[in-house]
């Protein structure tokens, strides 16, 4: 029974982004994962990880962001867990939606979403985790 877990933690600095990229394209890389899959953790990653920094801690370099993955057969559970208030997921603007075309806010969740098998958000006194599942199969 496959049961593979990572970990990493950062700090709220994007000049850190390509060092989470290549954290997750070593996983990739390792799980043997066909181009599309490889790609769509990685964006989502990438995604998950700037939110947690932007949104989240503020891009307060003080503030850290841990990372975990946990891969069994047939899935991929990523969590980001910031330091930041949380948000409310239902206010978050449907970026497909005619009014909000030219809108930046709301992409990244849309994208997220669209890559992978399921995205939550669990929201603790200790901050806010997002969570990301992808199917192997």
């Amino acid at each position: 029974m496959l049961n593979i877990e990572y970990s990493k933690e950062i700090i709220s600095d994007p000049d850190l982004l390509p060092e989470v990229e290549e954290f997750f394209q070593n996983i990739a890389d390792e799980l043997k994962l066909d181009e599309t899959k490889q790609n769509n953790l990685t964006l989502s990653a990438s995604e998950a990880v700037s939110n947690s920094m932007l949104h989240g801690n503020k891009l307060d370099k003080s503030k850290t962001i841990k990372i975990s993955v946990v891969v069994n057969e047939s899935i991929i559970v990523v969590k980001f867990t910031d330091q930041g208030k949380g948000f409310n997921p239902k206010e978050v603007p449907d970026p497909t939606a005619p009014e909000n075309i030219l809108k930046d806010s709301g992409r990244g969740i849309h994208i997220m979403k669209s890559f992978l098998s399921d995205l939550k958000y669990n929201f603790t006194p200790e901050g806010t985790e997002t969570i990301l599942t992808m199917s192997l199969d």
